[in-house]
């Protein structure tokens, strides 16, 4: 039997590239996550705060998710123009920007800048979302599911650090002068500028340009506010059913998530409680990533996305159920993170291996832009929905984008 050849010096060179753009994208995933769970657990609380009404809460998470899609597509393009350093960088500057600009609002007590301000920091959701397909530039088809699920992981390590820190940071920022629920922004804004020099000195060489090689031309039609995105997924089926899967996952999340505070808050909980709670969901959605990409590379992403639509599913039947525990509704956001974590990863995975690697940035941009424009209707509506029926019937209605996910799924190929 003959033995395998040994690696050639550019497979080692490859190789050795991607562990080290892993690391720099783990290290900025950690980095970032610390900013996003600070602020994404006063976010809720801020608009219902200046705006003076709770039918307003959903906002937050609904400008954010408008502010992910409206970069999702320029952030994709300047990759592809200039490599994954430069669109990371540029993505983690502006939403310090962001961050700071919230803070901002809230000391003129504006809810029109607030929410404008909630829009730009979105910018740091749209650049976690392109963190992750970084780490398939140079990923093989064996372990795509696996390296994007590390970068997936990682923001787990801030990400539950962060909300905890919702009680200290607003009682730093009282004591320095800065209104209440704005101090976890002031970490956002920090975070992110950390995250911007690490990206900037570390992602080198870059893992995009060097994947592209001889093909680092734009293709036509690839400029034009994403059009040849929408073009590669009308005329790939699978890459339709990733987006789908991932777009309203994504949705359900962002609904029950983002009202889960108000509702928590408004059956006597407190600033402790909300941020464990959110600490909890938060952990569901990465914690386990890690295992969700290996099981997309060993039994395929459609078997991981059912997976991830039956824990969704189990997530709105115990927050219907139990919606005046804290516990259960607790044990309900876990769920939603997990449900959440197994679309996301699989969906992903399957995207990026569905399309050719020059194609990959657009389609992955305007993956990121339906995904993100989903989760701004899915937070618009669940404030609207909270104040009209509740928690419950609200993770009731949430029950229907989950079989729409499922059926397709199950759905015999074409």
């Amino acid at each position: 039997m003959t033995a395998p050849a040994p690696p050639s010096v550019a497979e080692l060179e490859r190789r050795r590239v991607q562990r080290r753009t892993v690391s720099v994208l783990i290290a900025g995933q950690i980095v970032a996550g610390l900013g996003i769970g600070a602020a994404v657990s006063m976010g809720a609380l801020l608009v219902a705060a200046v705006t003076g009404s709770e039918a307003w809460s959903g906002m937050a998470a609904t400008m954010n998710s408008l502010g992910a899609a409206l970069f999702a597509i320029p952030l994709a393009l300047l990759a592809r123009r200039r490599g994954r350093r430069v669109s990371l960088t540029t993505g983690a500057l502006v939403a310090a920007l962001g961050a700071l600009a919230v803070t901002g609002s809230a000391v003129l007590e504006s809810p029109f800048l607030l929410l404008l301000s909630m829009a730009v920091l979105g910018v740091g959701s749209a650049l976690n979302f392109q963190s992750r397909f970084a780490a398939t530039d140079l990923a093989t088809d064996a372990t795509r599911g696996r390296d994007l699920s590390l970068v997936v992981w990682s923001t787990t390590i801030g990400a539950v650090i962060g909300p905890n820190l919702a009680e200290p940071s607003d009682a730093l920022g009282r004591a320095v002068g800065l209104p209440e629920l704005t101090g976890g922004f002031v970490i956002a804004a920090a975070a992110q500028l950390l995250g911007a020099l690490l990206y900037a000195t570390a992602l080198r060489p870059d893992p995009l340009l060097l994947a592209l090689g001889p093909h680092r031309a734009l293709p036509a039609g690839t400029g034009r506010r994403g059009v040849r995105g929408f073009a590669i997924l009308r005329g790939n089926l699978a890459a339709r059913r990733a987006v789908l899967a991932t777009s309203l996952s994504h949705a359900v999340m962002v609904a029950l998530m983002g009202m889960t505070p108000i509702h928590l808050m408004g059956h006597g909980g407190d600033l402790t409680i909300v941020g464990i709670t959110i600490s909890l969901h938060v952990a569901g959605m990465f914690g386990l990533s890690p295992v969700f990409g290996i099981l997309t590379d060993r039994i395929g992403g459609r078997a991981v996305i059912l997976t991830g639509q039956v824990m969704l599913a189990a997530a709105m039947l115990v927050a219907a159920l139990g919606s005046q525990s804290t516990q259960l509704v607790a044990v309900a956001l876990v769920l939603l993170g997990l449900g959440w974590s197994a679309s996301n990863v699989a969906g992903s995975t399957m995207l990026s291996g569905a399309v050719p690697l020059e194609q990959r940035p657009a389609t992955q941009g305007t993956s990121d832009l339906l995904m993100n424009l989903a989760g701004a209707g899915g937070g618009a509506l669940a404030g609207l929905v909270l104040a009209g029926i509740g928690f419950s019937g609200l993770a009731l209605c949430l029950l229907v984008p989950v079989a729409v996910v499922t059926v397709d799924q199950l759905a015999r190929r074409r």
